[in-house]
């Protein structure tokens, strides 16, 4: 069986850096497909666990020059995040040195400004003297970087600096140790330190505003870790004891105390308390726990004391599962960003041709001085050009959206799901589980002449209390939560299709449906008129006769859920039709829709039916999605363009879906497809600058505006552009944490 991982990746910055690494895993024997995000710089790798280890990996990663994280992602990402913090502080310090020594090099040598340098500074040889570190110390990443591109035959963006900036400083460097050479054939011996020095620590200074603003994308990410608890009170042989999360293993009992976080996952073995699941399901209002229900991992104890047995550790726990669901949609691509990546594999080589068509242009028919001109248009067509910004155009976005789903409790599976949600015209709900609680609910009781509602409910509880019908439960339950108190029934016999009879204080009680009156010959004529109406509303009706009298009808059905109708109107309100699939017959099917607002009804269909009824919609040319919660819903869920499950539905059924709602709210179906339309949008304006800003700056970089308007970009200004258009795209992706989802 395959495995699929996802690892960091240190030292990306183009997307020139995605399509080398992806090349290299590519290359492996037993990986069967790598996709490397520049974003979360992060890979994804799914291979044959026989063939492939991660020595494998790690060396497919370093052959293209990069270095690759590996190992257990929630224990690595604390150590990740210091590394980065370091590399950071290194990248300042460059930042600092090359534009220092390069402002002290402009002003001894940029025209006007040197007249006002100390003697020192207008010496070539000590402008030489302070470029060389800033060439080849802090530049040294755009060297290493280009030497490991050229191994693979490919070009990226470091390939472009590292050519623009090294013309620039050898032919200073030319003209500073050997200016009888450059002046025999009537050109000035003037060097251009100032420019290679600059644009290097410009374009460091790019990449630092770039990482800052890149580690605000991933905060959700960092928001889940820290979530988790640092230690667990275990009881072992009597003995309770503070061992660390790594040490807890299932079946273990643990202890929590009030504000403590639950470390893992578990089912109560003994107390009672509340239990803040926020970080789950989004939902600020606690939620009261006793014996017998299960608790999540991080989420916080708020008022008793309880034990419970783990039933979920490490990386089984929920908390671990939602993060590698988040990271692994933060690392996928979404179709859109595969255009970029194409456009991006011919960009490099495009520029590269650009530069020399400059170069020789400026040099044959350019005004005099030509060599200058030709030298400083061509460095000035290197550095302007971005794949940056094409590069980091989608991927930015999607962190930023699926980390604004996971805070609001959606868990969107990968960028592909995040891109056709915004597409969705017709959305299917499943019916029981979905739009309504799963669990029948007393909803009527209707007595007959001088009959007690609560005593009616009283007999009816306690002859089905010895029935396993899954309606019995729900009298029971409604008698107990009205503290009504029990009567012992004898001779109990369930008659199978019909319902339930025994002896209760004596007398015969008979509880079931119309066959069994019309068997026990019971009159219910009187009662017709409420038991259709009751049917009608999509309720079961039972009928409970005492002594051969009919005393009361009580009805039982599956109640909506609270944010059922709310959810619906929502959906319907941005235009997309809203249907239900359902077992059901057709008239209690329609009653439950009635009360959500949904006119498409499709009743009576069986659990093997609803794949293809959902493939029936879309042959109607529709993008569909389905929402689900059960086992029998999976294929169903698969079929549908997107499919979204209820975080409290089966394993299966999130397994097989593209989203899941883990806060169970039916409002957040419309929330999700919200957050894919502002995404989408803010990928397309990305986009949009990213592709525009090369087809605008590029031209005026190689100089078209200079016939017209005399007007030349300065490699110095080039390198400003780049650096910004980076910025520019990640801040953009940034601005969808403010923007109102729900």
């Amino acid at each position: 069986m395959d495995i699929k991982k996802t690892f960091s990746v240190k030292g990306m910055h183009c997307a020139s850096c995605v399509t080398l690494i992806e090349r290299s895993l590519k290359e492996v024997e037993g990986i069967k497909n790598a996709t490397v995000n520049l974003a979360t710089e992060k890979a994804t790798v799914t291979y044959d666990p026989l063939k492939v280890n991660d020595s494998h990996l790690s060396s497919a990663v370093a052959n293209a020059g990069y270095q690759a994280f590996l190992g257990d992602e929630m224990t690595h990402e604390r150590d990740e995040q210091a590394e980065k913090k370091k590399e950071l502080q290194a990248l300042k310090i460059k930042v600092i040195v090359s534009l220092a020594l390069g402002a002290l090099i402009l002003w001894g040598s940029f025209p006007g400004l040197m007249n006002t340098a100390p003697k020192i500074l207008q010496n070539f040889l000590v402008q030489l003297l302070l470029a060389t570190p800033v060439q080849f110390w802090a530049g040294w990443s755009f060297y290493r970087a280009t030497i490991s591109a050229l191994k693979h035959r490919i070009a990226n963006m470091d390939t472009l600096v590292a050519i623009g900036t090294t013309v620039a400083y050898v032919y200073s460097a030319f003209v500073t140790v050997l200016p009888h050479v450059v002046e025999s054939i009537g050109i000035e011996a003037f060097p251009y330190f100032d420019v290679a020095t600059i644009i290097i620590g410009l374009i460091l200074l790019g990449r630092y505003f770039e990482a800052k603003a890149k580690a605000g994308t991933s905060e959700a990410i960092k928001k889940l870790i820290g979530l988790q608890a640092k230690t667990a009170r275990v009881i072992r042989d009597g003995k309770e004891a503070d061992i660390s999360m790594s040490e807890v293993e299932i079946g273990d009992l643990i202890r929590v105390r009030p504000g403590e976080k639950i470390p893992v996952d578990g089912v109560i073995e003994e107390g009672e308390s509340s239990i803040d699941e926020s970080m789950v399901t989004g939902e600020s209002i606690p939620v009261d726990k006793t014996k017998g229900d299960t608790v999540v991992g991080a989420t916080i104890n708020k008022t008793g004391t309880f034990t419970f047995k783990a039933t979920k550790v490490g990386q089984e726990t929920m908390l671990a599962q939602i993060i590698k669901l988040v990271q692994e949609a933060q690392g996928s691509k979404a179709p859109i960003q595969r255009l970029a990546d194409l456009v991006s594999s011919y960009f490099v080589p495009a520029v590269l041709m650009l530069a020399i068509i400059t170069f020789v242009a400026w040099y044959v028919i350019g005004p005099a001085p030509a060599l200058t001109f030709a030298l400083l248009n061509t460095v000035a067509v290197l550095i302007i050009a971005c794949p940056c910004a094409m590069g980091l155009a989608t991927p930015t976005a999607i962190m930023v959206g699926t980390g604004k789903g996971a805070e609001q409790g959606i868990l969107i599976k990968d960028a592909e799901s995040l891109e056709i949600a915004h597409k969705i015209n017709t959305i299917i709900f499943d019916k029981t589980g979905t739009l309504t609680k799963g669990k029948p609910e007393v909803t009527d009781i209707i007595v007959v002449d001088d009959a007690n509602k609560d005593e009616a409910l009283k007999i009816a509880a306690s002859l089905e209390k010895g029935s396993e019908h899954s309606l019995a439960e729900s009298i029971v339950k409604d008698a107990e939560n009205k503290n009504l108190a029990l009567s012992k029934a004898e001779k109990f016999q369930a008659i199978p299709g019909h319902g339930v009879e025994g002896i209760i204080e004596g007398k015969r009680v008979i509880f079931g449906n119309r066959k069994l009156m019309q068997r026990e010959n019971i009159s219910i004529g009187s009662q017709e008129g409420n038991i259709s109406q009751l049917e009608t509303e999509g309720k079961t009706v039972m009928m409970l006769a005492v002594a051969g009298k009919l005393i009361a009808l009580i009805a039982v059905a599956d109640t909506v859920k609270e944010s059922a109708l709310e959810g619906v109107k929502q959906l319907q309100r941005l235009g997309i039709e809203v249907a239900m699939i359902t077992g059901d017959n057709q008239r209690t099917a329609n009653a439950i829709a009635q009360k959500v607002g949904i006119t498409r009804v499709l009743a009576e269909v069986l659990p093997n039916q609803k794949e293809a009824e959902v493939k029936k919609i879309q042959a109607e040319g529709r993008i569909v999605a389905m929402v689900g919660d059960g086992i029998n819903d999976a294929p169903a869920l698969a079929a549908a363009d997107v499919g979204i499950a209820m975080g409290s539905g089966t394993d299966v059924a999130i397994e097989a879906a593209d989203i899941t709602l883990i806060n169970k709210d039916l409002k957040s179906v419309a929330t999700a497809i919200i957050l894919s339309k502002k995404t989408m949008k803010t990928i397309r304006l990305n986009l949009i600058w990213a592709f525009g800003y090369n087809v605008i700056l590029i031209p005026v970089a190689m100089g078209l505006l200079y016939p017209f308007f005399h007007i030349l970009l300065n490699p110095i200004f080039a390198s400003v552009a780049m650096a910004t258009s980076s910025v520019s795209v990640v801040s953009n992706s940034l601005l969808l944490k403010r923007k109102k989802i729900n």
